[in-house]
């Protein structure tokens, strides 16, 4: 199961954009015939006769092989002019939809089996469940680290299918064990669950525990590709995590391991709360990352060691596994389906971390309507209450509200430092988390002036108004578009500035360094830009040039076309085709040979879609290009050295290429330092930009031991910073 997740997520991403919601959106799949297929294990538990659960689930088996070997559907193309979420669920219910629903009876129906075959620990069987999540532990991280980097996808799906043959034979065992144990005696469960009655309200409880965990590991994982950094490698960690919880509080440690957890909930809650998210920009990304992680964890651990605290007897075994299946189904389809329509960021995160909280142990205990506690609760509602009216008197009476943040925060960072005090008090523990966290939030909104925030399938952008200080040492007011947290492009707002393209684009930069190198004979050029941005490189445009830009997301569109935030395109080309919808797939149905430029700058936050850095990927740009084309490729990244993968190509195919890393001289003035390779099937064509000493253009250094990304084969561990 946690096999096919990463490898069908992987080959999913090139069809959306390598966006970090592909995952998630599977994710949500993967839950949702998780429930199916204990659903199903829990009506043939509880209704049918143990030798005929044999027979149909046999059947059932026989025809999941019907989707084997596994692939994506033929002319599968996802929409552009919608949301493609169902479009996704839909081509995962073709691909891969039987097979994973079989596996996904596994767990819960083997259980029940055993639960029936007289063996000494029959009568406790759940730490097959803990060593279920070990096996799916094990196959998660052997992913990125051993599978990957070794074996391409089309081996990995061939080789999946032989497992998963070999699993339904074994399955099929366990049956025949079962069979020669159990004579055919008849179903004895409805009256023993007649005389173990479960409450509405355990059910609720196990459904709770169920639900906060995994909308926060959604949550979690769509914060840290926005926010934190967006590399695909990080996107296993939280369900890393996620199902190391279910091994320990499945184990036979975990009498010890819960109360630890408990206790050290409140103690991380602090640094918490104070450094990621009152004050952020005082740490590394990695230490902000290793917080998030903690708290998450300890969140999870707690949520998961109740419930297992809780677990009934056989009986009620796949009832139990039922409600959290269901529960987890709806966390991530709260997180998939509902949040991003409802909140413009991503919320849904600390609005958990504080339901997570309420599900301390303890709860009832707190809240019982005695007149002293009530008393006690009164008097801790007075923090909450104050430190928002605090905030708001800042906010409404100090002009110069920013120069005050130093001291807000160490008011903030305090506050945080008395949820301590609170930690055997489940509700005011989570009053006061949620009150500093939605304020700090609120606060950061106010402080980076955003203009515009929207959310869609691909991310939240957000336009945002800044200061510098200008040639004059004169402040002036320009616009930032963000992806997260990374800058996807910049505009100055005076008259005489706003067709000047700055950050990445600028004239000093590469770019500009490109355009001016060519300046004499581009005159009718033919130019495809993939990714938009706030359209700074519509600036170079001259008025007989052909420019067409590929964005997948209609919402940079959108932004980039109104001018209240930005102005390239209306100013320097109101002419320039768009083209919604993948690059590879948009550019497929553009004619051979059409471009004398292609500019290769398509960003998920801070990360290129790895579809679009593949040999094949450079294939079909130089199929698109002419003769003499020149193919321009972005590659600045924080985490990735994109330059290894480049070279390789440039080696393999035999093409010329030069390289930048170009540092600024003024980077006040939105100047700031980027990569970038230019390639072109003929050294001559790159004779003009390497002899005009506009810049320190080099050859792409070689590197060898290193294997061709393929749509087949990549590997991102092989070119970590």
């Amino acid at each position: 199961m946690f096999i096919v997740q990463p490898m069908f997520g992987k080959t999913l991403l090139p069809l959306l954009g390598g966006s970090p919601a592909v995952w998630n959106t599977c994710m949500v799949f993967y839950q949702t015939l998780l429930f199916l297929g204990y659903l199903y294990a829990h009506y043939i538990a509880t209704h049918i006769a143990q030798h005929r659960q044999i027979q149909i689930h046999a059947i059932v088996i026989v025809i999941s092989f019907l989707a084997l070997p596994l692939a994506i559907p033929d002319n599968a193309i996802p929409p552009t002019d919608s949301n493609p979420t169902l479009w996704l669920m839909w081509v995962l219910l073709l691909a891969i939809g039987l097979p994973f629903f079989v596996v996904s009876t596994t767990s819960t129906l083997l259980q029940k089996w055993f639960a029936n075959i007289g063996h000494h620990t029959s009568h406790d069987p759940y730490y097959l469940y803990a060593a279920s999540n070990s096996g799916s532990l094990l196959a998660l991280l052997s992913y990125p680290f051993l599978i990957e980097p070794n074996i391409g996808l089309a081996t990995q799906k061939f080789l999946w299918s032989g497992g998963y043959v070999l699993l339904c034979l074994l399955i099929l065992g366990c049956g025949a064990l079962l069979w020669q144990s159990q004579q055919q005696k008849p179903l004895d469960e409805k009256s023993a669950l007649e005389t173990d009655h479960l409450t509405l309200y355990t059910k609720i409880h196990w459904g709770l525990l169920a639900f906060v965990p995994s909308s926060l590991l959604l949550g979690l994982t769509n914060f840290i590709s926005t926010d934190i950094a967006s590399v695909p490698l990080l996107w296993i960690i939280p369900l890393t995590l996620f199902l190391l919880s279910f091994v320990l509080v499945f184990s036979s440690w975990a009498d010890k391991i819960h109360p630890l957890m408990v206790n050290f909930q409140p103690v991380i809650l602090l640094p918490f709360i104070a450094y990621s998210f009152i004050n952020p920009a005082l740490l590394p990304y990695w230490l902000d990352l290793l917080l998030h992680l903690m708290a998450f964890f300890l969140a999870i651990m707690v949520c998961h060691g109740e419930l297992a605290k809780s677990r009934p007897k056989t009986t009620h075994l796949t009832t139990f596994y039922l409600i959290m299946s269901f529960a987890g189904m709806l966390g991530g389809m709260f997180n998939t389906f509902i949040a991003p329509f409802v909140f413009q960021g991503v919320y849904e995160y600390p609005i958990m971390i504080v339901a997570a909280l309420l599900l301390r142990p303890g709860i009832l205990a707190n809240t019982t309507l005695d007149i002293k506690i009530l008393k006690n609760l009164g008097l801790q509602a007075i923090f909450p209450i104050l430190l928002v009216v605090i905030g708001l008197s800042f906010y409404n009476l100090v002009d110069n509200f920013p120069s005050y943040l130093d001291s807000i925060g160490g008011a903030l960072i305090l506050l945080a430092g008395l949820t301590y005090a609170f930690r055997k008090q489940a509700i005011s523990l989570a009053l006061l988390t949620g009150t500093l966290l939605f304020f700090s939030i609120g606060l950061h909104n106010s402080l980076s002036h955003t203009l515009y925030q929207q959310r869609s399938f691909f991310g939240v952008f957000s336009v945002r108004e800044a200061m510098l200080v200008d040639e004059n040492n004169q402040p002036e007011k320009y616009h930032e578009l963000f992806h997260g947290t990374t800058k996807h492009g910049a505009q100055r707002l005076a008259s005489h500035l706003k067709q000047i393209p700055l950050t990445y684009y600028s004239r000093q930069g590469p770019m500009g360094q490109l355009f001016k190198a060519f300046e004499k004979n581009n005159d009718k050029w033919v130019i495809g830009s993939v990714g938009l941005g706030a359209g700074a490189l519509a600036c170079y445009a001259k008025p007989q040039q052909n420019w067409t830009f590929y964005e997948i997301d209609p919402l940079v569109i959108e932004i980039a076309k109104n001018p209240k935030y930005f102005h390239y395109l209306s100013l320097c080309a109101k002419d320039s085709t768009m083209r919604v919808g993948d690059a590879r797939l948009s550019l497929n149905n553009e004619p051979s040979q059409k471009f004398d430029l292609l500019i290769l700058d398509a960003f998920s936050s801070d990360s290129v879609p790895i579809h679009l850095l593949t040999q094949e990927a450079i294939k079909l740009y130089f199929d698109k290009l002419k003769p003499n084309g020149i193919l321009a490729f972005h590659i600045t990244n924080r985490h990735l050295e994109i330059k290894k993968v480049i070279a390789n190509h440039a080696q393999e195919l035999k093409l010329a290429a030069l390289i930048q890393e170009f540092k600024p001289n003024n980077p006040a003035l939105l100047v700031v330092a980027t990569d970038w390779v230019v390639i072109s099937k003929n050294p001559e064509t790159l004779v003009p930009l390497a002899k005009s000493r506009l810049g320190s253009w080099q050859k792409l250094p070689l590197y060898f031991n290193m294997k061709p990304w393929t749509d087949d084969f990549t590997n991102i561990l092989a070119i970590w910073k």
